[in-house]
């Protein structure tokens, strides 16, 4: 492949040794971005709640604060994570991630009136919603450009299970910390780790291979040549990933914020069994999520552009059923086994979307990804809240199993995803990042 700058590509060097250094340090960026995130729902559960009086609902539009703020934003966070590239939009997003988690902490501290506490945390957890906008399109971005000889899937499926590992460790870990230290001084400790890693990612993190001389203008952006999103967006195909990832997230939302609560106030299981009981369903996903970007990996070199619907169609709906079977188990056992399969099969799915969305948005693949993480939080963020008004008015079975029914619908979104082929070789192009002078 020739090197020279008028050709316009890229030598790639598909066995860069860095690329697993850089993958790992995705994952820890990942998780320790997810377990601040979900953090605030340990202490509101054990401290928060009932030291300043806030009820579950005003609870829950803190949880949907951070997501509100997040979703508004992640449009031009992939607009800025497409300009600056991965390692400076990462590290912004680290370091800002590190900030606010410590200010949540610090609210705890006595400077907050107990009367403006939940006001306090409302605006600080929004903040930190904003500055979080890059990190999901930014590790997708970064996982294309170091794996584009294959396995983009399967770092894919690492990363994301990465982040859904926290989920599965922050009531265990988090709710510990709490008892030792308290929930102020907790969120102090878990934003310096967050500040150490930012740091180790901006010192080791690179875009891309540097055995890749990337050529990029703003020529291959202007009207004449038309970044592929848009193309994408005309045909459709953005438009139902974005429509099937809305159901993902809502699904998601779901057990993130609420199964603990179920647990420990309608089931009224102990506080330690709580913990343990609402871990194991996100540690099935954080395991299952590697397995189906294997998987889809393996089908997409067996069967071709034909299979790239199969893991997140078949999965989405088998997760829905699943999460019905466990609603109607008569006892606790029985509904955590259920409750752990069915989102262990959904994390089959989530590297499906990732790898898709930046595919089909080639060189902008930040942008392209943000709209549809952007499509996956807008839904996301009604579970939060929309779970406890209708367990409130109809039960908790109800609220739910309201999502077993959007995730169905997210499955059926799949039948009109057909990525033509020229995009989804997306990952094999050259990187032209966008000129930041």
């Amino acid at each position: 492949m020739s090197e020279s700058q008028d050709a316009g590509w890229v030598r790639l060097d598909p066995g860069c040794r860095r690329r697993w250094a850089v993958l790992v340090l995705l994952m820890a960026l990942c998780f320790i971005s997810h377990f601040n995130r979900a953090s605030i729902t340990s202490a509101g559960d054990e401290r928060i709640m009932q030291q300043f009086g806030i009820s579950p609902e005003r609870m829950g539009v803190i949880y949907s604060a951070f997501l509100i703020v997040y979703t508004a934003f992640m449009i031009p966070g992939g607009w800025f994570l497409d300009r600056y590239g991965p390692r400076v939009a990462l590290a912004c997003m680290g370091l800002g991630s590190a900030t606010f988690c410590a200010i949540t902490g610090s609210v705890g501290f006595g400077w907050v009136e107990a009367g403006q506490v939940w006001l306090a945390l409302l605006l600080v957890r929004s903040a930190m919603g904003f500055m979080t906008t890059p990190l999901h399109p930014g590790a997708a971005k970064a996982a294309g450009a170091w794996f584009r000889s294959g396995g983009s899937n399967l770092a894919n499926g690492l990363i994301t299970g990465a982040s859904i590992l926290a989920y599965a460790a922050v009531h265990p870990v988090f709710g510990a910390l709490i008892d030792r230290v308290d929930w102020p001084s907790a969120f102090l400790v878990t934003g310096a780790v967050t500040a150490l890693l930012s740091l180790v990612w901006w010192l080791v993190g690179r875009d891309q291979p540097e055995t890749q001389m990337a050529l990029a203008t703003r020529d291959s952006v202007t009207e004449e040549n038309p970044a592929p999103t848009n193309r994408i967006w005309r045909r459709g195909g953005l438009l139902w990933i974005t429509l099937s990832y809305s159901a993902v997230g809502y699904f998601q939302y779901l057990f993130f914020y609420w199964l603990h609560y179920y647990f420990d106030a309608v089931v009224h299981l102990d506080k330690t069994t709580s913990r343990i009981y609402a871990g194991l369903p996100n540690l099935a996903m954080a395991l299952c999520m590697p397995m189906g970007g294997w998987l889809a990996d393996w089908l997409r070199h067996r069967r071709g552009l034909s299979s790239v619907g199969w893991v997140p169609g078949c999965g989405m709906a088998a997760s829905s059923l699943l999460l019905l079977v466990a609603l109607a188990a008569q006892s606790a056992g029985w509904a955590v086994i259920w409750f752990t399969l069915s989102l262990g099969i959904l994390g089959l799915c989530e590297a499906s979307f990732w790898t898709v969305a930046v595919q089909m948005g080639g060189h902008r693949g930040g942008l392209s990804a943000s709209v549809m993480n952007t499509g996956g939080n807008g839904i996301g963020l009604l579970a939060p809240m929309l779970t406890p008004w209708i367990g409130q008015r109809l039960g908790w079975h109800w609220g739910i199993g309201v999502g077993a029914a959007v995730g169905v619908l997210g499955a059926l979104c799949w039948l009109r995803i057909r990525p033509a082929p020229n995009v989804s070789s997306a990952s094999a192009e050259p990187h032209k990042p966008l000129d930041s002078k």
